[in-house]
């Protein structure tokens, strides 16, 4: 009777664990984007040696207001926001075609909206997760297990990805692009057989490519992303060219040993390696903080993703589940692959480090994900006072 009668009660949570990793990761990359960026910023803005610290910080500040709207703003309200947010990601694209695009580094890839510069791609990161989880809610069960529970959410996401390829020349994000509904869907709907089989076909073509390159039977010189496999095979071959950026990262690394050289230290940022504030961070943390650095970063993403698993495990409804799921798989791959991109594990992407790296649009929109996750959480299922509960109603049995 005791079991029949108990009542279960929720409290309104909130993940502070979460909150502090993230402030403290967002500390802790502009510490670093200072160190890796403050003799190339002096030298290009007339001794200006905090540009990037300034323009980071902004950003910064821009990701936290997001965060805190997105917190408190009802995630169920994203649920009706399926078809504003794909062609919203389209339109984000299409944008760039306009005055509001301008080209840097020789590539088109930015929108400028007065001080403030955006992406595109990484606004169709975070519409393609809401999209996603927005579709696969609508469906039921059954539809979801199937064919059409993959292809329908997976086919808009890969116009999406044509767009940015093809728009602004950036495979690197049109592949993480696809592979976040890609995992979504494999994380939520296990009896659907067709992620794995999509993943495992990616595999295989992506490792006949490089045997076909390697081999000389695809010229490299088709292509600069196929100049990039043989640079990721023997980047001391390369080094005048293709191989120079990760060579002088794994210099880099190697140097750091394990306590590193200390904060400020680094070599490899003194025109070496270029770019070491955005995607090739790491190596300058590994450089200047050792492998020790290096792996308390990774201890750090590794505790945020097990933050973001335990709010997934216990959300409320499907919906809330599959967008902090989509966040999860954000998050991971990008992690994964900059990674393995400074330690010359993968070819070169271009993938900066998550809240770490250098990159106003990536901080930003990933701040707002986050408070899609922490709002998720404030109305996840934990229990409150669940033995106390049990007395009471032993208690009340008996009289």
């Amino acid at each position: 009777m005791a079991a029949e009668n108990k009542k279960v009660k929720y409290k309104r949570y909130f993940d502070y664990s979460l909150l502090f990793i993230v402030l403290f990761m967002l500390g802790f990359g502009l510490v670093m984007v200072y160190s890796t960026s403050s003799y190339s910023a002096s030298l290009t803005f007339d001794g200006d040696s905090g540009y990037y610290l300034k323009r980071q910080f902004i950003s910064v500040f821009v990701g936290l207001f997001a965060m805190i709207v997105t917190t408190f703003i009802p995630y169920q309200i994203y649920s009706k926001l399926k078809w504003p947010a794909i062609f919203g990601a389209m339109g984000s694209i299409l944008l760039i075609l306009t005055p509001l695009g301008f080209t840097a580094n020789g590539a088109r890839r930015w929108l400028r909206f007065g001080p403030l510069s955006l992406q595109p791609a990484e606004i169709c990161k975070f519409c393609i997760i809401i999209f996603t989880a927005a579709l696969l809610n609508q469906m039921g069960p059954k539809v979801r297990s199937k064919w059409k529970g993959f292809w329908f959410p997976m086919v808009p996401t890969g116009i999406v990805c044509l767009m940015v390829y093809i728009l602004t020349n950036d495979f690197s994000s049109a592949f993480v692009i696809g592979i976040i509904p890609l995992l979504m869907i494999m994380i939520s709907e296990k009896n659907n057989r067709w992620p794995p089989v999509i993943l495992l076909v990616i595999v295989a073509v992506a490792a006949v490519m490089i045997l076909l390159v390697s081999k000389g039977w695809i010229p490299a010189s088709l292509s600069f992303r196929l100049g990039r496999i043989l640079a990721w095979l023997d980047p001391e071959a390369y080094a005048d060219g293709k191989g120079m950026q990760v060579l002088q990262s794994l210099y880099g690394i190697g140097s750091g040993g394990i306590w590193g050289k200390g904060l400020g230290k680094s070599m490899q940022k003194l025109g070496f390696l270029p770019e070491a504030q955005n995607d090739m961070i790491f190596s300058i943390i590994c450089e200047e903080l050792g492998i020790v650095g290096g792996l308390s970063v990774m201890m750090m993403f590794i505790f945020l993703l097990w933050r973001i698993r335990d709010i997934t495990a216990h959300s409320r409804d499907y919906f809330g589940n599959l967008l902090v799921a989509g966040v999860f798989t954000h998050i991971a791959v990008q992690v994964i692959l900059n990674i393995c991109v400074v330690t010359n594990t993968v070819p070169n992407t271009g993938i900066p480090l998550p809240l770490i790296s250098y990159g106003g649009s990536s901080v930003i929109f990933l701040l707002a994900e986050i408070g899609i996750v922490m709002n998720v959480g404030r109305h996840a299922k934990f229990v409150e006072e669940e033995v106390d509960e049990q007395e009471d109603d032993q208690t009340s049995e008996t009289d």
